[in-house]
């Protein structure tokens, strides 16, 4: 019984020797620029927002133009379509990759809680159907959100907009 548990004690402490050996390898150098960070700042929510929305406006956000097909010296403006199921963007980019202007489009998104606040607020009795995300990005002026949206109440329907911060257009 002595030498099975000094044999257990061995085999025990000789594995646990060749679990401490650490393997160092070199990485590769990475760059790492903001490309179109100015697009981002402007149309990012302060909530949490529709993942569909967020990813597309990263890929837009990220798009390099001069690694596309269709990329050529000759031209200064390059339109590009992102599309998904819940919503779209038409971009446009000059010749050097930076990001123009945007128009958006997005069905059924998660509502700012200040959207969903002031509808409430003004329209008690009525429930949101449907919603349309619109935003409008210049790389001047900044960007425009608005919310489209169907509110219903038995057989009644209205439709109103509204901005980001819950007011009514």
């Amino acid at each position: 019984m002595k030498k099975v548990l000094l044999g257990l004690l061995a085999i025990g402490l000789t594995t646990q020797m060749y679990s401490q050996i650490i393997k160092t390898e070199q990485l590769s150098e990475v760059t790492v620029y903001a490309t179109n960070y100015k697009y981002l700042n402007n149309v990012d929510t302060q909530e949490a927002a529709s993942i569909p929305v967020e990813m597309l406006q990263r890929k837009v956000a990220s798009f390099n133009v001069k690694e596309s097909e269709f990329y050529q010296d000759d031209y200064d403006l390059y339109q590009v379509n992102f599309f998904i199921p819940e919503g779209k963007i038409l971009a446009a980019y000059d010749k050097d990759g930076k990001l123009i202007r945007t128009a958006e489009r997005f069905k059924n998104v998660n509502l700012p809680t200040a959207v969903k606040k002031s509808v409430y607020d003004r329209f008690p009795e009525w429930t949101i159907t449907k919603d349309l995300y619109v935003v409008n990005y210049h790389d001047s002026k900044g960007a425009s959100k608005k919310y489209k949206l169907k509110l219903e109440n038995g057989d009644k329907t209205l439709r109103v907009k509204v901005d980001e911060m819950g007011n009514f257009l």
